[in-house]
């Protein structure tokens, strides 16, 4: 057999995956047969970990940045692959609120008995073997990890190459922590190459990789849905919308609108089009706020109306993810008008409604069909964190297995479990 180039790599890549994923799964196996209890325990130990390595997880990070700085990478990805010491302490104590949460392993959906007497029962338990495929943020790193452990699942990591310091660090203080409680330490890897060869094999590491979950930009996203020969639970785009209705007070809009665009700009729950209600009472001081604070504006022919330093927005700019301090910004005549908008270019992440009519807004949030529906708060709220859930290993905006923030109860499946006297089918 004649080997073209580069087929060695890939070769290569694909005995790496399938040595790492089987480890992992025989490493799941003795994971979920551990009680509830001692896996948090083990992320607790995880936490105290993280919290005691700072100083060289935070060097780990300077060198990072130093590189990423050097390369030209834009300052929202800088702003998401940098660490501090607060950042540092949110992660841990987002470990610490993974293994505080209600476990969902062997929660029982539900259950019923036959006129045969069969007694079924549908239970919850883990996937099995999760790759993570994310790109900047190392905070994903221990995300992903808690999430999975605390589920019962093996994690396969694959993290980008601007964060391979930082990343190998967290997963350090991790895996020490987690072995302390007993938990296999193959149960969550990071991949020990930068080989773009690697995330290929994982892709089509169909039998051995349960489900794969991207977290990054939209190249990344696309290739994995593109590519990939195992499940994927993913978003595409962060295209959402906050739309100002006829009835919204006008301080209110001003800091939903100010706080959903300009508070991170660089994450996926960053608000990247404003549409405005024509009866709404306010317009020119909403815009002006927004350009104040150092907001581009880029409307249609009455958004520019309302204030000389908007940009014209192009057809391109009502479907772009800007990730930056970019905003689109629209003038409606009607609700109607809004959902249409919304309905051609939202990516069905997360949109808003800002008004003080509870029918208007009952009506949106039951006619927009995005992962995420808001009334009277910040898109930025979009976080596994803010609903509660300790954490997130990623927003999902399909329709299937789970949607919105994914934590727990998104990285389970189910079995049934059927209990009989010695029935025989007839």
């Amino acid at each position: 057999m004649t080997i073209q180039p580069g087929a060695s790599a890939v070769i290569d890549a694909d005995a790496l995956i399938e040595k790492l994923a089987c480890e992992g799964r025989a490493a799941q196996r003795q994971l979920a047969a551990m009680s509830s209890e001692a896996r948090a325990s083990a992320l607790t130990c995880s936490a105290q970990r993280l919290r005691a390595e700072s100083g060289s997880i935070l060097e780990a990070n300077a060198k990072d940045l130093a590189a990423a700085q050097d390369s030209g990478l834009s300052p929202a990805m800088l702003d998401r692959l940098a660490l501090d010491k607060d950042r540092l302490e949110s992660i841990a104590a987002g470990v610490e609120a993974v293994a505080g949460l209600p476990d969902p392993v062997g929660q029982v959906i539900e259950s019923s008995q036959r006129p045969n007497g069969l007694k079924m029962s549908r239970v919850r338990v883990p996937i099995g073997t999760i790759g993570i495929i994310y790109e900047s943020r190392p905070n994903v790193t221990a995300d992903a990890a808690a999430l999975c452990v605390r589920a019962g699942n093996a994690a396969l990591l694959r993290g980008g190459s601007e964060a391979v310091h930082s990343n190998r660090a967290i997963l350090a203080a991790l895996t020490a922590g987690l072995e302390e409680g007993g938990v296999p330490s193959k149960a969550v890897q990071l991949i020990p190459t930068q080989d773009r060869a690697a995330v290929g094999s994982m892709l089509t590491a169909a039998g051995l990789i349960d489900m794969i979950v991207p977290r990054g930009g939209r190249s990344l996203v696309a290739r994995v849905q593109s590519d990939a020969r195992v499940p994927v639970l993913a978003h595409l785009d962060g295209i959402n919308h906050t739309y100002i209705h006829s009835a919204a007070d006008a301080e209110m809009a001003k800091t939903i609108a100010l706080n959903a665009k300009m508070r991170r700009t660089g994450i996926c729950g960053a608000m990247e089009t404003l549409l405005i209600d024509a009866g709404f009472a306010e317009p020119g001081a909403l815009v002006a706020s927004l350009l104040d604070a150092g907001c581009e504006l880029r409307g249609d022919g009455r958004a520019q109306a309302l204030d000389t330093r908007i940009f014209p927005a192009s057809a391109d700019d009502w479907g772009t993810e800007y990730l930056d301090a970019v905003l689109s910004v629209g003038i409606v005549d009607t609700m109607d008008d809004a959902l249409e908008h919304i309905a051609r270019h939202s990516s069905a992440h997360t949109d808003v409604i800002v008004t003080s009519d509870d029918a208007a807004a009952e009506h949106f949030l039951t006619y927009v069909d995005s992962a995420i529906v808001m009334h009277n708060a910040s898109s930025q709220f979009a976080d596994g964190r803010e609903f509660g859930l300790g954490a997130e290993i990623g927003i999902a905006t399909g329709r299937l297995h789970a949607r919105g923030p994914v934590a727990l109860e998104g990285l389970t499946t189910y079995k049934w479990l059927v209990r009989g006297t010695g029935q025989a089918r007839p």
